[in-house]
C-alpha cells in the first residue's frame, strides 16, 4: 500500500522552502504589490535573506516584481493553478461515474493522471469486497510503462518521446510481465493506439490485473485515465464495453465532443 501522510503540523525539512511559502503567503494575503520592508517584518526574516529568496522565486516567475522593492505572486503560479483546476474538474465530473462503475464489477475503479514519467491516483472507488490484496492509495504514484493508464499516455506520444522516456528510465520492471525493452512497449503502443484500451497484465503487481481507457477534455486531449483493477483471475473481459462508456460520460462533461 502506498503509504499517505497527513499535511497537519508539519514544517518543510529544508528552511529555505519553509521561508519562501512564508513570504508566498504574505503576498497572496495581498491584492497590491507588497514592499521588501513589509514582507521582512510579517515574516521576521532579515530584510536581506527576503530579499534574495524574492529574487529566487523571481527567476522562477512565481513571484513578479511590478516596481523597484515591491512584489506580488507571479503568473507561473496562475499557470500550475490552471493544471490543478484540470485535475480537479476531472474528479468532479468522474466521481459519480465511477461509483455506478464501481456498482457494476464490484471492484476498484482508478482515476489517474500524467505527472512527469508517472502516473498519480487522484481518485479511487472501491469496496472491503473486492478481493484486492493491494490497495494504490490516492497520491499514489506508478511507472507510466507498468499502468493500463500510463500505457494510454505513452501511446498518445510521438515515438521519440517514448524512446526518450525508455532511455530516462531504463524500463525498469516491477515483476516477471513487466515490459522492460522498448522494441516490446512499441509493439504494446500500437496495440493500445489500434484499440483505443490498454491493460497492465500483472505488470505493476503479480496478481492484479487492469483496463484502462482515456479521458479527453474539450481540446481533444488526453487528460485522465479511467481504470478497473482486479484480481488477475476475476478480470471480466464484459467489462470493457461499460468502462470506455463511462470514460466517454466523463469526457462529455468535459466538453470533448469527439
Amino acid at each position: 500500500m502506498v503509504g499517505m501522510k497527513s499535511n497537519e503540523a508539519q514544517t518543510p525539512a529544508i528552511q529555505v522552502l519553509e521561508r519562501s511559502f512564508a513570504i508566498l503567503d504574505v503576498l497572496a494575503s495581498h491584492q497590491d504589490p507588497v514592499s521588501l520592508k513589509q514582507i521582512s517584518e510579517t515574516t521576521g526574516l532579515h530584510p536581506s535573506t527576503a530579499h534574495r529568496i524574492l529574487n529566487d522565486l523571481a527567476i522562477g516567475r512565481y513571484v513578479d516584481r511590478p516596481e523597484a522593492g515591491a512584489y506580488r505572486l507571479g503568473m507561473r503560479l496562475l499557470e500550475l493553478g490552471n493544471l490543478v483546476k484540470a485535475r480537479l474538474d476531472v474528479r468532479d465530473a468522474a466521481l459519480e461515474p465511477m461509483r455506478e462503475l464501481h456498482k457494476f464489477t464490484h471492484q476498484p475503479v482508478n482515476l489517474s493522471v500524467r505527472q512527469g514519467d508517472e502516473i498519480v491516483y487522484i481518485e479511487r472507488t472501491y469496496s472491503e469486497r473486492s478481493g484486492m490484496q493491494v490497495v494504490r492509495a490516492v497520491g499514489g504514484r506508478a511507472p507510466l510503462h507498468l499502468t493500463s493508464v500510463g500505457k494510454l499516455f505513452l501511446a498518445s506520444d510521438d515515438p521519440q518521446r517514448v524512446r526518450a522516456y525508455a532511455t530516462r528510465t531504463g524500463l525498469a520492471g516491477h515483476t516477471r510481465n513487466s515490459l522492460t525493452d522498448i522494441a516490446a512497449l512499441e509493439r504494446e503502443m500500437a496495440t493500445v493506439r489500434q484499440r483505443g484500451v490498454a491493460r497492465d497484465d500483472e505488470e505493476l503487481e503479480l496478481g492484479v490485473r487492469c483496463m484502462a481507457a482515456g479521458i479527453y477534455d474539450d481540446q481533444g486531449k488526453l487528460v485522465a485515465g479511467l481504470s478497473i483493477s482486479a484480481p488477475a483471475d476475476r478480470l471480466e473481459e464484459a467489462w470493457l464495453g461499460r468502462l470506455k462508456d463511462t470514460a466517454a460520460q466523463i469526457s462529455s462533461a468535459l466538453g470533448y465532443r469527439g
